[in-house]
C-alpha cells in the first residue's frame, strides 16, 4: 500500500541527515556522504533552475515529479522512474516543470558541503 504521506517529501531519516548548502534558490537537500562519493535527496520547487554547470560523474532518478535536463545542448524530460547519467566534466542544467524529489550520486566526496547551523 503507498504511503501518502511520502508523496512530495521524504521520512524524518533522510531529512535528519545533514542539509546541503545549495545556491540554487528553491532547491534544498540532504547529504549521505560517503568516502570518496556523495547521494543528495532532492526536494525541488516547481520553476526552480539550476543554470549551466560541469563537474564529476552524476547519477540521478526522479522520484516525484517532472523537470527538463539539459545535457552537453540535448534536452530531455524525466518524469517518475526516469533515471539519467550525466559524465565528469559534461556541461549541463535543469528546469524543474513540476515540484520533484530526486536523488543523485555525485562520483565525488564533497560535491556539496553540509549547510551551517
Amino acid at each position: 500500500m503507498r504511503d501518502d504521506k511520502l508523496k512530495n517529501s521524504f521520512p524524518k531519516n533522510i531529512t535528519s541527515l545533514p542539509e546541503a548548502d545549495i545556491g540554487f534558490k528553491g532547491v534544498k537537500g540532504w547529504i549521505a556522504q560517503g568516502d570518496n562519493h556523495q547521494t543528495v535527496f532532492f526536494k525541488i520547487e516547481q520553476s526552480a533552475e539550476v543554470p549551466e554547470h560541469y563537474h564529476k560523474d552524476q547519477w540521478g532518478i526522479v522520484v516525484e515529479g517532472e523537470m527538463e535536463l539539459t545535457i552537453e545542448g540535448k534536452t530531455n524530460i524525466y518524469r517518475k522512474g526516469d533515471e539519467y547519467f550525466i559524465p565528469s566534466q559534461v556541461n549541463h542544467s535543469a528546469r524543474f516543470l513540476t515540484e520533484c524529489r530526486i536523488i543523485d550520486f555525485f562520483s565525488e566526496k564533497a560535491r556539496f558541503k553540509p549547510k551551517l547551523v
